[in-house]
């Protein structure tokens, strides 16, 4: 999402007018927002619904709906703006085309319609030598990347071939077959992040920390997009397009694949200690150093909790050998330190770990006069 927002404000930086680059970004950066918020919700459990000054979350989604909605309905910008637009901007003969047939210039129009002939059987045999290899016949720079940026080209000369093949046996018609066109914006929207993805691992020094991170964008970016490219071809409203589209890009089924379970714990544990590549990843997040703001006991209790993991661990193997007993973590922290499983500085440092997890989970609670004087203003207001 970052590399989204760099990719894209820097075109708008630089005075362009990136039409489609901005309605990719916008759809797909807010639909991602829900995702995240309803993920963040899950994990804050009562306290993401019990509205009060320790709920960070209620707000952002409460605000959620305005987002999706607002500035474009992300429905209309999926189902018409992304292709419907972009398939005529770029398109390198679709555009001269149109404007020669309607000056009339037959000459124009058949230097360009021969171009045209040639660019898309370029693209047949190109998208079936691609699909055949997973793109590793074809030709990209040489880097750590390669094998990326091979994929990157199998799937963007699919959606070429895809975007030619549906306009031909649809014209007109694809923009109303809104969920075609669909399908062909997620396919362009998927090259778009992993462009975007692989641009911003190279302008932040292409450290091998954040390799894991541009691994799991750009298979998620190719899975999502294959797997539009096979609904589009089973969706087609003329089954010998459809038909065509299996045998030439997928003629060996589905090879990309979402990232497994072992590099999604890989990720998560990367993310979870504190460290360079996330305070990078935070870098434009308000992150308040007051200790009663709910971010700052999360980083204080994350911050703490990496700290004493080791000691963590020490606690969990006394109890399993019954050194130490009971529910109460401040008690077995306790009786720890008075049996020699801890020090004194030990056992403070991890009371004050749990001390601020308890603090970072606590949910908002009111006192019935608090919640009796919030009643009554409101009933003054509605009289």
């Amino acid at each position: 999402m970052d590399a989204v927002r760099h990719f894209t404000c820097g075109a708008v930086d630089r005075g362009e007018r990136p039409a489609i680059a901005t309605a990719i970004a916008k759809y797909h950066l807010t639909e991602r927002m829900r995702k995240v918020v309803n993920d963040g919700m899950d994990v804050l459990g009562g306290r993401g619904i019990c509205m009060g000054p320790h709920n960070f979350l209620g707000r952002i989604y409460e605000a959620i709906p305005i987002s999706i909605t607002v500035e474009g309905a992300n429905i209309l910008t999926r189902n018409l703006i992304i292709f419907g637009q972009g398939a005529l901007r770029a398109h390198p003969y679709l555009l001269t085309e149109m404007e020669a047939a309607a000056r009339g210039d037959a000459v124009a129009f058949d230097r360009s319609f021969g171009a045209h002939q040639r660019h898309l059987i370029s693209n047949l045999v190109r998208g079936f030598v691609y699909a055949l290899s997973d793109g590793r016949l074809s030709s990209t720079p040489q880097s750590r990347l390669k094998r990326h940026l091979q994929r990157l080209n199998r799937l963007s000369t699919a959606l070429a071939v895809c975007a030619d093949l549906m306009l031909i046996g649809l014209g007109g018609e694809l923009k109303r077959r809104e969920r075609l066109s669909a399908r062909l914006g997620d396919m362009l929207s998927q090259l778009y992040i992993a462009s975007a993805a692989i641009n911003h691992f190279r302008d932040h020094g292409a450290h091998n920390e954040e390799r894991p991170l541009l691994d799991w964008v750009v298979n998620d970016a190719v899975a999502r997009g294959e797997q539009a490219l096979f609904e589009l071809s089973h969706n087609c409203p003329r089954p010998l397009i459809g038909w065509l589209l299996r045998q030439l890009l997928l003629p060996l089924g589905r090879k990309a694949r979402h990232p497994s379970d072992s590099e999604e714990q890989q990720l998560a544990e990367l993310l979870l200690q504190p460290s360079t590549l996330r305070d990078q990843l935070t870098a434009g997040i308000y992150l308040p150093e007051a200790s009663h703001e709910p971010l700052a006991q999360l980083e204080r209790a994350l911050s703490l909790a990496a700290e004493t993991a080791p000691l963590e661990r020490r606690l969990r193997k006394a109890q399993r050998h019954g050194v130490v007993s009971g529910r109460d973590e401040l008690g077995l922290i306790n009786q720890a330190v008075a049996k020699g499983v801890f020090s004194k500085d030990e056992g403070a440092r991890m009371a004050a770990a749990v001390n601020a997890r308890r603090e970072a989970i606590t949910v908002d609670d009111f006192a019935p006069q608090q919640l009796q004087g919030v009643s009554d203003e409101k009933s003054q207001q509605s009289a």
